[in-house]
């Protein structure tokens, strides 16, 4: 079996694409030259699941796209302003009697880590899982919410 890196498909008709910026030409330039080789060996070595992290005055939410896992199957943990998102992906039954024509769905162990920016009122953590997105909740501390100044004018 080859193992191809993937290469977004021509379209064909030059300016329909994604136009290439400058921070994406940059960012081409410096990149160190064992950069493909590190994202081959991660992509090898398991799967990350996508991540979003946003905060408001009152929560970090955090959501994590975790397809075809089972609750049982996700761990989460916070410990000293770290949220730890972390499980095994089972692989699918074996195609023995079948030639494989293609696989792009990744399996096995996963973790992904998240140093919060302030401090949480871990006591009140929420998490919910509902078709294949895990979200959290995680209230700020009253201490870490952004405080109404009143000025005093004379």
């Amino acid at each position: 079996m080859n193992l191809t890196r993937y290469q977004r498909p021509d379209l064909g008709w030059a300016g329909f694409g994604r136009p290439s910026s400058l921070r994406d030409e940059l960012d081409r330039l410096f990149e160190p030259p064992w950069a493909d080789l590190a994202r081959t060996s991660q992509l090898l070595s398991g799967w990350i699941p996508a991540l979003d992290v946003h905060e408001d005055k009152d929560n970090f939410v955090v959501q994590a796209e975790l397809p075809g896992m089972k609750r049982e199957e996700i761990d989460v943990t916070l410990h000293d302003g770290v949220l730890s998102i972390s499980g095994e992906r089972k692989a699918e039954k074996k195609y023995e009697e079948a030639e494989v024509c293609r696989t792009e769905r990744f399996f096995g162990k996963f973790q992904r880590t998240v140093t919060l920016s302030a401090p949480v009122a871990a006591d009140k953590v929420k998490a919910q899982y509902k078709d294949g997105v895990l979200i959290i909740t995680l209230p700020n501390t009253e201490a870490a919410k952004p405080k109404q100044i009143d000025e005093n004018v004379n």
